[in-house]
């Protein structure tokens, strides 16, 4: 009876080991890594988003928020190497679901309609749509004051579906393959407006923008940016989380938040 017992008390003692081993495994995040990592990650984005996807001075090099976050990511996870490369916007959702890359960070709005097509990471960035006029131009303070007006979007993004608003009050609309090419027609004189992502306004303001241009009227929307991946692979949206979660804690967030958008600016 006492070695009937004494089985027993092993095999229940043991059950519990087991059970308690693959809860732990479950929650924990090293065993999430463990099941998407490789030696390199593939990364899709439209690398003229700045500060978010750019090219800086050195040639070839791209540099920007997205990109220094999406290599931490990269590195807490695991992945011995982070190979991004930039596509054309209208061909990144295409990209991910062909597995061609792995996932996409290029300041993308999660919506319902994109939702539809990829899974996207918890919120990495807080956003919004905002507009900017000609510096001369003094008769535009709010968002319907560009109605019989010339406007400048980016294909295919938030910002150029907000526009579509207007073409009923008699506005021109003009969507080009980036934010790049908008800006450059606000300067030549050829819109009266471009409709983008109010930090990528502030950073094209910033650096030389100002000398032509000016924000006004109130913020259009509030968005979140998120990281996408394909609906195939869930392990991998979930160690992005993971890693997201891991480097605000740690720190390593902020100090490319601060990098990009300067310290003392709320995150939200």
């Amino acid at each position: 009876m006492k070695r009937l017992t004494a089985l027993l008390s092993f095999l229940i003692l043991t059950i519990g080991v087991l059970a308690a081993g693959c809860g732990g495994d479950k929650n924990n995040p090293k065993a999430v890594y463990k099941a998407v990592v490789k030696d390199e990650l593939v990364v899709a984005t439209e690398a003229s988003f700045a500060p978010f996807e750019f090219y800086g001075k050195e040639p070839g090099k791209m540099i920007g928020f997205d990109v220094d976050l999406i290599r931490a990511i990269a590195k807490e996870i695991g992945y011995k190497e982070c190979t991004i490369r930039h596509m054309d916007f209208d061909n990144l959702i295409p990209a991910v679901n062909s597995d061609k890359v792995d996932l996409v960070i290029a300041g993308l709005s999660i919506t319902e309609e994109r939702q539809r097509l990829v899974l996207f990471s918890r919120p990495y960035y807080k956003s919004g749509l905002a507009f900017a006029v000609r510096k001369e131009i003094t008769d535009i303070k709010t968002f319907d004051d560009l109605k019989d007006r010339t406007v400048a979007v980016q294909k295919d993004t938030t910002g150029a579906a907000y526009g579509e608003k207007l073409k009923a009050k008699g506005a021109v609309l003009k969507p080009f393959d980036t934010t790049e090419e908008a800006f450059m027609v606000l300067e030549k004189k050829q819109a009266d407006a471009v409709i983008c992502d109010l930090p990528v306004l502030q950073y094209f303001l910033k650096n030389g923008g100002s000398e032509y241009a000016k924000l006004v009227g109130e913020h259009l929307t509030s968005e979140d940016y998120g990281i996408v991946v394909s609906k195939k692979n869930q392990n991998l949206v979930k160690a992005v989380d993971h890693a997201l979660e891991v480097l605000k804690k740690n720190g390593t967030y902020d100090k490319i938040y601060d990098t990009w958008f300067g310290k003392g600016i709320d995150k939200k």
